[in-house]
């Protein structure tokens, strides 16, 4: 009788054992499927946003992974356009970039940001001229003296071929003029550190990038300042795109709403030197037009 006891309560424990365990499994197999990801590639002058929004985003959304990579503006381009990503982020806009077909693309501007050219601390300058600006970059002048600053050799930091900061720059800062042949770059912040630890070295970032490190450089005797680009007195600036493969859905749309949201805009943007779309005084075409008004509905 006490051995069938024992038997009893054995199997018991063994059906209570086996139940907590398939128990567990679908309380996982739920957590896998409520879990969600989506990834976004392209600019490193909008990846400081993009990476901050997705850990606000990811804090108060349980299963929400946004997986967010830099590369360039052509990268962002080029995955967006093969599907290989969910959103594409750029600098550019897709018509302007060579070998994209921007047919299927979808573009929602986020924000604007400010480009300025950046040189190393002591190097004693802080203005140039747009002409200068240029010798410079072109490799006409190859000495800091020859326009009023110390007798240090001009070392040229660029992005690479792909970057649509670069691009933004050479159509706006240099005029449609290419920059000399020099080492090249393909992350703003990797290039702030360079240009603030080389002795001449100058180069370009978008206005978040800039800190105490380096010098940012005022042209024609205009800064480079928020106000200044929101009433394009500054010149060098650009849209931050995120592009998707057709109308977004899911994940990838409710974080774009996300991100355009008013309060996102005021809090986030602001810490962050990105400025919205609404508070541009001008908008801006792919072709470089421009007309007076935000453009935002």
């Amino acid at each position: 009788m006490r051995m069938r006891k024992r038997t009893m309560i054995k199997w018991l424990l063994v059906v209570v054992v086996m139940l907590a365990g398939v128990g567990s499994y679908v309380t996982r197999s739920k957590q896998a499927t409520n879990q969600q990801s989506i990834t976004a590639v392209g600019s490193t002058a909008l990846q400081p946003l993009v990476e901050a929004a997705s850990e606000q985003y990811s804090a108060s959304h349980s299963g929400i992974f946004i997986n967010v990579q830099g590369g360039g503006s052509g990268t962002g381009l080029s995955q967006i356009e093969s599907n290989a990503v969910q959103m594409g982020n750029s600098d550019l806009f897709a018509q302007e970039k060579a070998g994209i077909n921007p047919k299927r693309l979808v573009d929602h501007k986020i924000a604007v940001v400010g480009v300025a050219p950046i040189i190393n601390k002591d190097v004693g300058i802080h203005h140039l001229t747009t002409r200068q600006l240029i010798a410079v970059f072109t490799g006409k002048i190859r000495n800091w003296r020859q326009v009023g600053g110390r007798n240090l050799a001009i070392t040229l930091i660029n992005r690479t071929q792909g970057s649509g900061t670069r691009m933004t720059f050479e159509k706006y800062g240099l005029r449609d003029r290419q920059s000399a042949v020099a080492q090249e770059q393909d992350s703003s912040g990797t290039v702030r550190q360079i240009v603030s630890s080389t002795p001449g070295a100058v180069s370009y970032v978008s206005f978040g990038y800039i800190n105490k490190t380096v010098q940012p450089v005022s042209i024609d005797g205009v800064a480079p300042t928020e106000n200044n680009v929101k009433s394009n007195r500054w010149k060098i600036w650009s849209y931050e795109h995120i592009y998707t493969n057709g109308q977004p859905t899911g994940l990838t749309k409710k974080f774009l709403d996300y991100l355009q949201n008013d309060h996102i805009q005021k809090t986030l943007f602001n810490k962050l030197g990105y400025i919205s779309v609404k508070d541009m005084q001008y908008q801006r075409t792919w072709r470089g037009k421009l007309s007076k008004g935000s453009g935002v509905a």
